[in-house]
């Protein structure tokens, strides 16, 4: 039985107006997305990784419509919303939420936690006075707080009980659909754990639909049932969780893995380093977007945007990975494992010679 996707965005572009000069004319614009398209089920958690300035934040923000997308569409429940007047758009936010990464600058000072936690439920106007501390006191019990909780600032938490107070402020009103902006980056070590774990028993036993972003991919591979890759604004790869992390085809998807530590010896992999910069988002390169900086990149990864290629739920935008899923017959970890050896035999090459590596793939 196929399961109908909750979530389904298309073609999502948001583009940042570049203004110069005295009258503030544009001049150009940042694409921090550029055609981005996946899909989330019902219960299950998409995991969206990538480098700092990839767009991934964007995508999260722009799916909520907390920025304005410039183009493509967001489906909710099968109700697109980016057709959305602003009294419907105020009725579905209330069951598609919102973590910021930082727990310090996203609470308001001077608000007590019963007015952050009450305020979403005056504003949807749920339940009266005793209804709505009930619900209060439901979502911090969820989320391992005590009632309390209710008459304290947010400056007399710590990092990780000033995460879980927003996400109680998430659950209060009940949603189906959470948006974690990389919720445990800016707590200690010590503490990510247990905001982990307390995010997945929340989707176990609320039935919960996550877009989890991070650059943590340890963390990702834990809780996301599928994973995308994202580099320059672009999806470069998608798949189920558990065949991403065992055979990456894109070459920047396992540039990225092979920075994850491991005391697992059979899955520590040769350390691949990228040479060069990320491109300017406002002028990215012709062709491949990663083709800069790729030690597999061949003419035509210079001049024609990669298509997608899919076989068995596992998509790549890759020339090279499509003609080494075309020449092995379509065995996914025999192509991964003949690219991987290609980049690491680019990676222990000068620049000069890491295009010869390449020829492996060809001979």
């Amino acid at each position: 039985m196929t399961t109908q996707p909750l979530l389904v965005v298309e073609n999502l572009q948001t583009h940042f107006p570049v203004r110069r000069g005295l009258l503030r004319r544009v001049s150009g614009s940042v694409q921090a997305v550029d055609g981005v398209s996946f899909s989330i089920a019902k219960r299950r958690t998409l995991g969206l990784v990538g480098e700092s300035g990839c767009g991934k934040t964007t995508v999260g923000r722009s799916i909520l419509r907390l920025v304005e997308p410039t183009g493509g569409d967001v489906r909710f429940a099968g109700a697109s919303v980016r057709g959305m007047n602003a009294r419907d758009l105020r009725a579905l936010r209330r069951r598609m939420q919102i973590v910021f990464q930082d727990p310090y600058g996203s609470l308001n000072p001077r608000m007590t936690v019963r007015g952050i936690l009450e305020e979403g439920l005056v504003i949807h106007r749920m339940g009266d006075a005793r209804d709505r501390l009930a619900r209060m006191r439901r979502a911090l019990d969820r989320t391992g707080l005590t009632a309390a909780t209710l008459e304290r600032y947010p400056h007399e938490f710590s990092g990780g009980q000033r995460q879980r107070i927003a996400i109680a402020r998430a659950l209060v009103l009940e949603p189906e659909f959470l948006v974690l902006d990389e919720p445990i980056s800016a707590l200690d070590v010590s503490i990510q754990a247990q905001v982990v774990n307390l995010l997945v028993e929340l989707r176990e036993e609320l039935g919960l639909t996550y877009l989890f972003i991070s650059h943590d991919l340890s963390v990702v591979e834990y809780v996301s049932d599928d994973v995308a890759v994202m580099y320059l604004g672009r999806l470069v790869e998608r798949a189920d969780a558990a065949a991403l992390y065992r055979a990456p085809l894109h070459p920047y998807t396992l540039a990225l893995f092979s920075a994850v530590p491991t005391i697992d010896p059979a899955r520590r992999r040769r350390r691949i380093v990228l040479t060069g910069d990320v491109p300017s988002p406002s002028r990215p390169p012709r062709g491949c977007r990663f083709h800069p900086r790729c030690p597999l990149a061949e003419s035509v990864c210079r001049e024609v945007d990669p298509p997608a290629t899919t076989l068995d739920g596992h998509l790549v935008h890759c020339h090279v990975a499509a003609r080494e899923l075309e020449r092995s017959a379509g065995d996914v970890r025999a192509a991964a494992a003949s690219i991987a050896e290609a980049m690491a035999a680019a990676s222990a090459k000068p620049a000069s010679d890491a295009a010869a590596a390449s020829g492996t793939l060809k001979a």
